[in-house]
């Protein structure tokens, strides 16, 4: 019965979210459900102590680097560099290869720092406009947006600032660096399957005869080629943050050692305030990188960018509230139904899979399957199971950098099912439904999720990090 309130409860959430239904407020209801179930007078303690800890917690961490990423995104495509990057890239590669300028593209802007939301707003004109002329089938649009945003850049490059390489940082005492070697062959191998699977459909519509389509909705006017900015100076910012979070990686722990303390300046007596800068280091570094980033942008193209501030910052801010906030509330969900008996029968269940990389991997990525959400299957797989994963990881001799890349690759593996947020504003940005798209969608999230044991199997085979 125990096992059964825990299965009824994500199934409750994975549907509401499946039918658009806010997880803000599904997600208490879901968890405070289940602890009725199971003991009614655990409710108000639950939802006080733990729910609500856990998800202040979550944005205490992580909400500052939401919301510097969605300021930067947005700056990005206020100031017209998203533009500019966009047409370098297609005259770079050329026209003819519309799927793989658009992969370099979305990989481009995300590896950058900018939002998976915002790129998909900022790339769809030009891959419809590409796309369009070379007679490829609109339907591939969404699985190639998905390539490039949602897999190897998102998670398994090294240094990306995207939040899911940031979350285990906290976890494990990593940095967004973490097994730099496994996670570039993790990329290629994403990048390349997945581009020889999206050429193939491309080539199996071409010789059915089928084009771009007609009768088709949300179709974006053509992109007008007015004068952009130069693309060396439109790319700076996202080199900017790169570098910039390399250097803040390796120098803030020199800068402030293990711990910094601090004695605030009140009246009367105050405990000094100690903060574990290993914990933390991760978080600042990215943090710092975007504002740089910012700055940059704001020096290049202030006028432009002053103009439209206002508004734009407000729907940037807007869209980090939500997205940290919908995190969070999984976040707190995940925390209540680990604290239940029969979450225990699940952990046990896992703890049969001996590899302790493969147990990581699996947990985190059906945890993502289920909530529909990378960052927040992965927060609820670490709130839950990270000290058993350290514990079991080091007496393998597993070091901490492989489980950060293992469970934040796997976090993006199965979290794109048919509820997941971003595929539901992908598909429908595009103009295109699940029936007519959600398959090649689905074929990239199970070339993402093998890429996660390719890494594991080059781990055990060679040992390098």
């Amino acid at each position: 019965m125990a096992f059964l309130i825990v299965l009824v409860a994500l199934a409750f959430l994975m549907a509401a979210a499946y039918r658009g239904y806010s997880v803000i407020l599904f997600a208490p209801i879901a968890a405070l459900g289940a602890v009725l179930l199971t003991d009614p007078s655990l409710v108000a303690p639950m939802f006080t102590g733990l729910f609500m800890d856990r998800m202040v917690g979550f944005l205490k961490l992580y909400f500052p680097v939401f919301m510097l990423g969605a300021v930067f995104g947005k700056l990005i495509e206020l100031s017209g560099f998203s533009k500019a990057i966009v047409a370098a890239t297609i005259g770079l590669v050329g026209r003819s290869r519309a799927i793989l300028s658009i992969v370099l593209v979305c990989a481009l802007l995300t590896y950058g720092g900018v939002s998976l939301f915002v790129v998909v707003f900022a790339v769809y004109p030009f891959a419809a406009e590409l796309f369009r002329a070379s007679a490829i089938p609109k339907r591939l649009i969404p699985g190639t947006i998905a390539l490039g945003a949602f897999t190897f850049t998102m998670d398994s490059l090294p240094g990306t600032p995207q939040i899911q390489n940031i979350i285990p940082t906290s976890f494990f005492g990593t940095t967004a660096w973490a097994a730099p070697w496994l996670g570039t062959i993790g990329s290629v191998f994403i990048l390349l399957v997945g581009l020889a699977y999206l050429e193939s459909r491309r080539r199996k519509a071409a010789a059915a005869g089928e084009g771009y389509g007609t009768d088709l909705v949300n179709e974006p006017a053509p992109f007008e080629h007015g004068r952009l900015a130069h693309p060396l100076v439109a790319l700076l910012p996202l080199v900017l943050v790169g570098v910039a979070n390399k250097l803040f990686t390796d120098g803030i722990p020199h800068v402030y050692g293990e711990t910094t303390a601090f004695e605030p300046s009140v009246v009367g007596k105050a405990e000094p305030v100690v903060q574990q800068v290993s914990k933390v280091a991760a978080i600042w570094a990215v943090e710092g990188a975007l504002l740089l980033g910012i700055l940059c942008v704001l020096a290049f193209a202030w006028r432009p960018v002053v103009q439209r501030f206002a508004e734009g910052s407000k729907a940037a801010v807007g869209g980090a509230l939500l997205a940290s906030m919908n995190t969070a509330s999984e976040y707190g969900f995940g925390a209540v139904i680990a604290a239940l008996p029969g979450f225990k029968l699940v952990a046990d269940a896992l703890h049969a899979i001996p590899n302790p990389l493969v147990n990581e991997a699996v947990t985190v990525t059906a945890l993502a399957g289920i909530t529909g959400s990378a960052s927040g299957g992965m927060g609820i797989a670490l709130a839950a199971m990270a000290d058993t994963f350290i514990a079991n990881a080091q007496a393998a001799g597993i070091p901490m950098e492989v489980l950060h890349r293992v469970a934040a690759m796997a976090s993006g593996g199965m979290d794109t099912l048919p509820h997941n947020g971003a595929v539901i504003t992908l598909l429908a940005v595009t103009g295109l439904t699940h029936r007519q798209s959600y398959r090649d969608i689905f074929a990239i999230t199970a070339i993402k999720t093998l890429a996660v044991f390719v890494v594991i199997a080059v781990f055990a085979l060679t040992g390098v990090v």
